[in-house]
């Protein structure tokens, strides 16, 4: 592999925080500052006033009458969660931990969803006690369902996640389409909706979620389309008039190099469209877009601490107190096929002119900690602050912070 430096983002995903004589800038507080405030490194830092103006945005751009789930998987930080909450209009969770999660932090109960292939027994028993909606995902959950609505004299509210024929084309990770262990295939639900007819379940509308992470704005209206139109035709098999439909999400953001911020004004178009057949054909629905990447994603980062700086071979590493351990999306396995850099930068010195080619790596004893590959950062050394950006969606909580028994990261809601 060469020493040359990996280019850097045509869309530099830095831009949204400010900068301060050569510092970082978060919500206000310089990046020392707050690193002191926060007590150690590393640590996850998420921009409040970022993640208000991005569902600003949204709102403006979408139609009135769409409701914004987040779905909190993206970053379930109990904060964070809270502060969503007084945004948009609903949280969709995807286990009975996130569940609680959402109850605590205030969301209204008749706008919590429950999505998973493999809810087990007691979440749906917590489900229907706490009253939200439970997107079923197999026959054998409509069984249980019945039986725990009964046991409970409580009405177990429901709607059904497709497994739709067709695919977010161009999305990083397909969720529709194909064989899928995510909800019932599209072929088989007239006979689950027979059958939960059958069970007297509250039926109330349908999920489709063809994919994520998606930059291309006609995908994702073509995505929506689709899944309106099946919805549509499914319609014709429900016990009751579809109430609730959740045409997933989709939307993504730019990490690596030569990738654009998605254009919302023609998914924006697309779901005033929608919206207006929705009020003829279907005219007790509500159409729900459900997004997590898309709303925390840009307003988080991640800042760890220069230990050491090593020369290998005439290779520089910055070798720094966390690693994949911490952020496995920033490490490229979390599901990168080749493997590609976050934006970094040195947190302290960000408009430092002597520059160098670096790579960051983490603390753990294996070659997959690999942070930063051959990038332009400005010279650093130890005491310094390595910053990864993009990092508010998919870190803590998807990365192996027990691996080899180095210390668990913090986080913060600034």
């Amino acid at each position: 592999m060469s020493n040359q430096a990996r280019p850097l983002p045509t869309h530099t995903q830095m831009e949204q925080f400010s900068i301060a004589n050569d510092q970082l800038v978060i919500n206000g507080i310089p990046l020392k500052q707050l690193a002191a405030r926060v007590g150690q490194t590393p640590f996850y830092a998420y921009d409040r006033q970022l993640l208000r103006m991005r569902v600003e945005q949204l709102r403006k751009a979408l139609p009135t009458s769409i409701k914004l789930h987040y779905a909190m998987k993206a970053n379930p930080l109990p904060a964070v969660v809270g502060f969503m909450a007084g945004l948009v209009d609903g949280i969709d969770v995807a286990s009975a931990g996130e569940l609680k999660i959402a109850l605590d932090a205030g969301a209204p109960v008749q706008e919590i969803s429950f999505a998973g292939p493999g809810k087990r027994q007691t979440e749906l028993e917590q489900a229907v006690a706490a009253g939200v909606l439970i997107n079923i995902e197999s026959f054998r959950e409509v069984r249980e369902l019945a039986s725990i609505a009964k046991k409970l004299a409580l009405a177990a509210r429901v709607a059904v996640r497709v497994n739709p024929d067709f695919e977010l084309k161009g999305s990083g990770m397909k969720m529709g389409g194909g064989p899928k262990q995510f909800g019932v295939d599209a072929e088989c639900i007239p006979e689950l909706l027979s059958e939960i007819s059958k069970a007297n379940l509250q039926f109330e509308g349908f999920h489709l979620f063809a994919g994520s992470q998606n930059l291309k704005a006609e995908s994702i209206c073509e995505a929506q389309q689709k899944s309106y139109q099946l919805a549509l035709d499914l319609a014709k098999h429900t016990p009751s008039p579809v109430k609730f439909l959740n045409l997933g999400g989709g939307f993504g953001i730019p990490y690596f190099p030569g990738e654009r911020p998605l254009e919302l004004d023609a998914i924006g178009d697309n779901l005033e469209q929608l919206a207006s057949r929705a009020k003829a054909e279907m005219p007790e629905a509500h159409i729900v877009i459900e997004l997590g990447r898309y709303l925390v994603g840009e307003a988080g980062i991640y800042v760890t601490q220069v230990v050491d700086r090593k020369i290998s071979r005439g290779q520089t590493f910055l070798v720094v107190d966390g690693g994949l351990n911490h952020h496995l999306s920033a490490s490229g396995n979390f599901g990168q096929v080749i493997r590609k850099n976050y934006p970094v930068a040195i947190g302290n010195k960000m408009n430092a002119g002597n520059r160098e080619i670096a790579s960051v790596v983490g603390p753990l004893c294996t070659p997959l900690d690999l942070l930063a590959d051959k990038m332009e950062l400005s010279v650093a050394q130890p005491g310094d602050y390595v910053v990864i950006f993009q990092s508010g969606a998919y870190g803590a909580s998807a990365s192996p912070q027990r691996f080899l028994g180095h210390p668990e990261v913090t986080e913060v809601l600034v």
